[in-house]
This record gives structure tokens, C-alpha cells and sequence, in this order.
């Protein structure tokens, strides 16, 4: 479990946004989300003016991933260097190196996989890191609207198929739909179930409906409120029966009232124990409910972003009278404007 922590503007969404980034590029979309971004001037350091290149590297497990974007004269970005690699505590860092090439638009790590297995095993790591964010329930959001039923693989990142997954979810898996129907229910407890069906007119869609308790009338979801819907998003998140194996969520607090924060928190922690959790916040309230080794400091350091783990041993006075979100309100951790 990571918990980051830290002012506006250290780099927190900078941070869980890379991965969004490089989940994306290994679907082909790399060009597509730099320009929707707004072009290379946007992911270099005050421009090109300022920074020539950008390095990513990274390692997990046994295995290794690096890159290098350059920009172009169309404001796009291109990989001058693109490696992954294997590697162990007795021959570091690349005794088997497998190379990807220079001056291409799109990750070759997908095309190599099919034929690699070191490349095969960097992929599969790399689509296993999904990001979420809930943010969008305004009229337009994609949770609100109809989708298609079939539409069930897994939970969108912005849960946009929500009503089709979990009426996967009651058909396939009664006791996980419960448990996050029950869950719901102890932060909203007017809530009575969701009425997950077919559309009359059209079977092959979905929208999320659902019911009050002791009402079978049917309401949709934007007579919920923002904060009970994206509960309901985070819930179906951490409790389905099978979560990916690195799980990022860009704070999730957003328009919870603080019981709620307090249950999130329940939820994130038995999470933890089955997918590798990171999460980005700005609320005391869910800070306090974990431990100082839970949490990562984020600040801005001389125009840079730095992340460093909390020392718990210093902190054991401090904490014999406050909550480790206490600390950090009065700055002994960092991690402040």
C-alpha cells in the first residue's frame, strides 16, 4: 500500500498519470494521447526550450523497462531508445537486454512480446497497472449513460460500463455483488439495490437503475449523489472478485463525506492484501487511518518532483499523541505548500 501525499502542484497526478500514459502506449495510443495532451511542449519541463528528453525507467521484479521520448518538429514525441530487460541480484543490471530500437512513433514492446519472452513478461506487467479515476459525474459522464451489456471485461477506468459489470457481477459472482451492495449500504443507507436489467427496448444495453429501501420504484443514477455514485464506483473497484494486479486511484476522497472516507479506507487496506495499491490524496481524514510506512511524501524541490518513504522511527514520539495525518497537517512530515 502506497498513500502519496503531498501540496497542490508537487506532482502527485504528474505521477499516477504516467502509468494512464504507458498503459495507454502499449495499446497503440501513444501519439493519440500526447496530442490530446496537448502535444510534447506539455510532458517537457517548461518546454523544449528547457528539456530535450525524457527518460522513464523501471523496474519490477526480475524484470526491467526503459525508455527515451524526444521531441519533434510536429510536437510529438518519438522514442530514441526503447529497452527491457532481465535481471537478478547476482548480475546486474542487464545480463539479458532485449532492444526495441530508435526513432519510432509507437512502443514496439507489444509487436516484440509475441516473439520474447523477457519482452512478454515487461507487457503483461505493464498492462497490469490500471489507473481510475472517478472524478466525472456531471450530466455527460459515461456512468450515467446507457452502454452495452457485453461491455463487462473489466471495470473502465473512469467506470463508464459500471452497470454492465455489475450485472456480470450478480449473474456470475452473487456473494462479491453482495458484499459491495451491503458496503453501499453503510454509507448510504436509504440505498436498497440496484435494478440491473436489460433495456426493454433494446437487450443487448444497460443503465445503472436502482431502488431505495422499501420502494421497488426504479431511480437512475443521476438521482444519486456525486459523492454516493463515485462510492459505489470505488466499492465495486476494491471488491470485485478479481482486481488487476496494480491498482491507481487519483483521490478517491473527492465529495466523500468523512464516514465514507473512513469505510474507503477499510476498503483500501483489504485491497492491499491482493492487489499493489497506489493512491494519491489530499485528505487528512483518510491519511489518519494508515501507518507512517504506508505513506510516500511528495514535494517540489528545486523544480523537481521528489517522493520519499515517511521514517517512521523518528516519528514514535509524535506519534504516542497524534494521527499520522495530523503530522503531516502541521508539516513535520513534509509534504506542504
Amino acid at each position: 500500500m502506497s498513500l502519496l501525499i503531498g501540496a497542490n502542484g508537487s506532482g502527485k497526478s504528474n505521477f499516477i498519470s504516467l502509468f494512464d500514459l504507458l498503459n495507454q502506449m502499449m495499446e497503440g495510443k501513444f501519439q493519440l494521447s500526447v496530442q490530446r495532451a496537448g502535444g510534447a511542449d506539455t510532458f517537457l519541463y517548461f518546454g523544449q526550450k528547457v528539456t530535450d528528453e525524457i527518460r522513464i525507467s523501471l523496474t519490477f521484479g526480475q524484470n526491467a523497462y526503459s525508455c527515451v521520448w524526444i521531441p519533434t518538429a510536429d510536437d510529438s514525441l518519438i522514442f530514441s531508445d526503447e529497452v527491457c530487460y532481465f535481471h537478478n541480484d547476482q548480475n546486474y543490471p542487464r545480463p539479458f537486454e532485449v532492444s526495441l530500437g530508435t526513432g519510432h512513433r509507437e512502443s514496439k514492446l507489444p509487436e516484440k512480446a509475441k516473439e520474447e519472452r523477457v519482452a512478454g513478461y515487461v507487457l503483461d506487467s505493464i498492462k497490469s497497472w490500471n489507473v481510475y479515476h472517478f472524478h466525472d459525474t456531471s450530466k455527460s459522464a459515461h456512468v450515467k449513460k446507457t452502454g452495452d451489456i457485453n461491455d463487462n471485461l473489466c471495470l473502465r477506468s473512469d467506470a463508464g460500463n459500471l452497470a454492465a459489470f455489475l450485472y456480470l457481477l450478480r449473474n456470475t459472482s452473487s456473494s462479491h455483488y453482495e458484499m459491495i451492495r451491503d458496503t453501499i449500504r453503510q454509507v448510504a443507507p436509504f440505498f436498497g439495490d440496484f435494478v440491473l436489467r436489460p433495456m426493454p427496448e433494446n437487450e443487448n444495453k444497460i443503465r445503472l437503475e436502482w431502488r431505495e429501501r422499501g420502494s421497488d420504484y426504479p431511480f437512475l443514477a443521476h438521482h444519486m449523489s456525486d459523492g454516493t455514485l463515485r462510492f459505489i464506483c470505488l466499492a465495486t473497484l476494491l471488491l470485485q472478485p478479481k482486481p488487476p494486479s496494480t491498482i491507481l486511484i487519483d483521490e478517491p476522497e473527492l465529495g466523500l463525506h468523512p464516514y465514507a472516507i473512513n469505510v474507503l479506507a477499510s476498503l483500501m487496506r483489504s485491497a492491499s492484501k491482493r492487489s499493489q495499491l497506489i493512491v494519491s490524496t489530499q485528505s487528512v481524514t483518510l491519511v489518519n487511518q494508515f501507518d507512517a510506512e504506508d505513506l510516500l511524501v511528495v514535494d517540489r524541490k528545486e523544480h523537481a518532483t521528489t517522493i520519499e518513504r515517511v521514517d517512521s522511527e523518528r516519528l514514535t514520539e509524535w506519534l504516542e499523541d497524534y494521527a499520522i495525518g495530523d503530522l503531516w497537517e502541521k508539516n513535520v512530515l513534509g509534504g506542504r505548500p
